[in-house]
């Protein structure tokens, strides 16, 4: 039988877990970043029926953001080429701390944490020599930076970690850009994009890519499963009228799978795979285009099953009862294989990714 001080300790532990929860900031499902019809920007978070549980200011445009695992905090990291991550307190909006990329270096927009909660990794490009890097940060030492390792390859872009694990998983885009140049594509002849498979401590542990004809598929955006399967979905930098599959699922130890898909529904894309997510058991895969204003459903084995329209479409993430959707009119919808069930509208444009909280 524990005696009282260990009780006592137990209590005081649950306490503050439930008190730092995410239930304690409103039972948030996903988070999001918004602009407001002011101009204003935030952090939103929204419940499974995709009303707002919380809104909390942020001083520039969002892209996605990085969600403790157990914890009421978020990193909201600026878009490519951004250098700045702001720390929030998701339960009372508080900026808790902000992190900065190191000098000759910029943030892509994403993070991921490790599985105990305790290290953030940030996709990072070295400006002067566009390699990818990987930057590690100590929650523990108020984000005090620990190092980076290489991402293996340039312009990683999205990192996550495989649910349930400690594997984390890479898109490495395959594009270098340097701020000086803006948002300009430099080495589109030489794109070698990769999904990286890592250890938490930095050790590659396997790597995949399409065929070399396709070597101009930026693979920007990714959904991971507990099985280690992860669905790819890809930006062709290539000729528009020839286009590539932009729908893969990656299989531990046996590279890229591309989905089949019509070939008028492909051209529907426009060239662009905006987000990705695994749902129904991981058995589909929902896939969005901002561009072509429309969202695609695959069978996660043997490719295309629907499409539907959507005006600006482009944030996609697993949900219980169905992948769930934002667009930049402000709806939120459920994704089911035939249609999307509309859940709420809000007075905001959501930003191109929806981040699942982990459950």
């Amino acid at each position: 039988m524990p005696d009282r001080r260990s009780f006592l300790g137990g209590l005081l532990a649950a306490t503050s877990l439930a008190t730092t929860s995410w239930a304690a900031a409103g039972g948030p499902a996903y988070l999001a970043a918004a602009r407001g019809s002011d101009g204003s920007h935030a952090l939103i978070g929204l419940d499974g029926a995709g009303e707002i549980a919380f809104d909390i200011p942020l001083p520039a445009r969002g892209h996605a953001a990085a969600a403790h695992p157990s914890v009421a905090e978020a990193v909201a990291i600026a878009r490519r080429p951004g250098t700045y991550g702001i720390v929030l307190d998701c339960r009372t909006g508080a900026v808790k701390t902000r992190i900065e990329a190191p000098r000759g270096r910029h943030f892509y927009g994403h993070g991921a944490f490790s599985q105990d909660g305790t290290r953030l990794y940030t996709p990072e490009n070295v400006i002067d020599t566009g390699e990818g890097r990987i930057g590690i940060w100590s929650r523990e030492a108020g984000y005090a930076r620990l190092g980076d390792v290489a991402s293996g390859g340039i312009g990683p872009h999205e990192i996550l970690r495989i649910p349930g694990s400690t594997r984390l998983v890479i898109a490495n885009g395959g594009i270098r850009t340097h701020p000086d140049s803006g948002r300009e594509k430099l080495n589109l002849d030489t794109m070698a994009p990769n999904l990286t498979v890592m250890s938490e401590a930095g050790e590659i542990l396997d790597q995949a890519a399409l065929e070399e004809d396709w070597h101009q598929n930026s693979l920007r955006h990714i959904s991971a499963a507990p099985d280690g399967r992860v669905a790819c979905a890809f930006q062709w930098q290539g000729d528009l009228y020839d286009p590539a599959p932009l729908v893969a699922v990656y299989h531990p130890g046996r590279g890229l799978d591309v989905l089949d898909v019509p070939e008028g529904r492909l051209m529907a894309m426009n060239g662009y795979a905006g987000s990705v997510a695994f749902f129904d058991g991981d058995r589909r895969i929902a896939v969005t285009s901002p561009r072509g204003s429309v969202l695609q459903v695959y069978d996660a084995v043997t490719g295309f099953v629907s499409q539907m329209p959507q005006e600006d479409v482009c944030g996609v993430a697993p949900g219980a009862a169905g992948a769930m959707c934002t667009d930049g009119l402000g709806r939120v919808g459920r994704i089911g294989v035939t249609g999307v069930e509309p859940l709420a509208r809000h007075p905001l444009a959501f930003d191109n990714h929806l981040v699942a909280l982990p459950v």
